[in-house]
C-alpha cells in the first residue's frame, strides 16, 4: 500500500515482512533453511515403517522431511533416537533419499554437435 509524501514521491506504509524485501531495519532477511543450504545441508526424506502398538502385526507409514547432512544424518538420528525413547510402535525399516538443493553448475564438453532441421 503506498501513499504520496510531501514530495510526491510514494512512501511504503508499515515494514515488510516478506522474505527477499530488500532490507527490514538494516538487516537482509534470509530463510533459516536457506542458511542451512549453504552451509551443507540437503533436503533428508525418510520413509519410516513401524508396527502399530495394539496391531503389531501391522505397519503403518510415516514420511518425516528435513535438512539434514549426508551420510550421517544427525537431525534423522536425533529424530530416531526420540521415537524409541518416548513414543510406542516399534520401528520396523526406515528408508532415506537425500538431495543438496544447492550444488554447483555441472559443465561438460562434449565432442560435437549434431544440428537436424
Amino acid at each position: 500500500m503506498t501513499n504520496a509524501n510531501d514530495t510526491g514521491s510514494p512512501k511504503v506504509l508499515g515494514s515488510p515482512k516478506v522474505l527477499g524485501s530488500p532490507k527490514v531495519l538494516g538487516t537482509p532477511k534470509v530463510s533459516a533453511d536457506f542458511l542451512k543450504q549453504l552451509a551443507g545441508y540437503g533436503l533428508a526424506t525418510a520413509e519410516i515403517l513401524y508396527r502399530l502398538p495394539d496391531h503389531p502385526k501391522l505397519l503403518q507409514t510415516y514420511i518425516w522431511q528435513d535438512y539434514d547432512i549426508a551420510p550421517d544424518f544427525p537431525t534423522l538420528i536425533k529424530f530416531l533416537t526420540f521415537w524409541r525413547e518416548k513414543l510406542e510402535g516399534p520401528l520396523h525399516s526406515v528408508r532415506v533419499g537425500h538431495s543438496k538443493l544447492i550444488k554447483p553448475a555441472e559443465f561438460r564438453t562434449i565432442d560435437g554437435e549434431f544440428r537436424l532441421n
